[in-house]
């Protein structure tokens, strides 16, 4: 099985007439994912790669019956394509766009949960279940389908860590890039859930850095919620405080959000944590053979 994404997805890309609209669209569609529409306004009647183009997202969600929408536009346009896609009836929000406004994002983010849907992103790489549904960006030739589930907050990262899976058999269930700005929307904790009630799923990978609180709070709610094995990653160990690091979220500040922190909560209840990220299958096999 899988979460959020499968076989019967039926995805719409929003801003698919541009560079990297159609780049990827084509290739989403080409991975097999089931891609029946694009939006661009004023371009309705066009196609790309054989994907037809509505000028509005409820255009295409009429058309195709889509509930599904990946989002490839300039981030000054963002907020509105996201709530644009929950006001048409869009499940799930993909927002690859980067640079999105923080308060945009708060905007949208609220909007979209009044609307009983859900979002990734903003600034995400999106997520795959392998061999059947991939949405966003993902190298698709590094998955193999399996029972690991996989969160991230790094894109780069999580290929890193992927790759190794794949290369030592523990294939993907799910694979989930949630997005390295300060606010984004299904995190940790939500996408823990969904994968210990994925009867398929046998363990998780979490992929975390420094900034905020969210694997720690992670690392609690695995200890009340979550039975199944879980290894952790914790990225820059080595970042000095006050320094942004990459991520507009990956900033220590007041002593608050260090891997040192992390690294601590996910151990005081058991969680291994890898030094590097090729450690992550080894510990996982330790954890499943136990």
């Amino acid at each position: 099985m899988s979460i959020l994404i499968n076989k019967n997805t039926r995805l719409i890309v929003q801003g698919i007439t541009g560079r990297d609209g159609s780049f990827h669209a084509t290739k989403m569609k080409e991975y097999g994912t089931n891609v029946v529409g694009g939006t661009s306004p004023g371009k309705a009647g066009q196609e790309v790669s054989g994907i037809p183009v509505f000028n509005t997202v409820r255009d295409a969600v009429e058309a195709t019956q889509a509930n599904t929408s990946v989002i490839f536009v300039p981030a000054p346009f963002a907020k509105d394509a996201m709530m644009e896609a929950a006001d048409a009836g869009i499940n799930l929000i993909i927002c690859i766009t980067e640079g999105v406004p923080t308060l945009d994002v708060v905007q949208a983010y609220n909007y979209i949960r009044q609307k009983g849907a859900n979002l990734i992103g903003p600034n995400c790489p999106g997520l795959i279940s392998p061999e059947e549904s991939m949405a966003g960006i993902m190298p698709t030739g590094i998955f193999k389908k399996g029972r690991t589930g996989v969160i991230s907050r790094s894109g780069t990262l999580t290929y890193e860590v992927v790759y190794n899976l794949t290369q030592s058999g523990l294939g993907q269930s799910t694979a989930v890039g949630v997005g390295g700005d300060p606010i984004v929307g299904l995190y940790f904790q939500d996408l823990l859930e969904m994968f210990e009630k994925d009867a398929e799923t046998d363990s998780i990978a979490i992929i975390g850095e420094i900034g905020g609180d969210a694997e720690e709070r992670a690392a609690a709610y695995i200890k009340a919620h979550v039975t199944k094995p879980v290894v952790a990653f914790i990225s820059g160990r080595e970042a000095p405080k006050g320094k942004q690091m990459g991520h507009a979220g990956a900033i220590i500040s007041s002593g608050s959000g260090t891997a040192k922190e992390k690294v601590a909560a996910f151990e005081a209840v058991g969680i291994p944590v890898a030094r590097e990220t090729a450690e992550i299958p080894a510990l996982l096999k330790a954890r499943l053979e136990k």
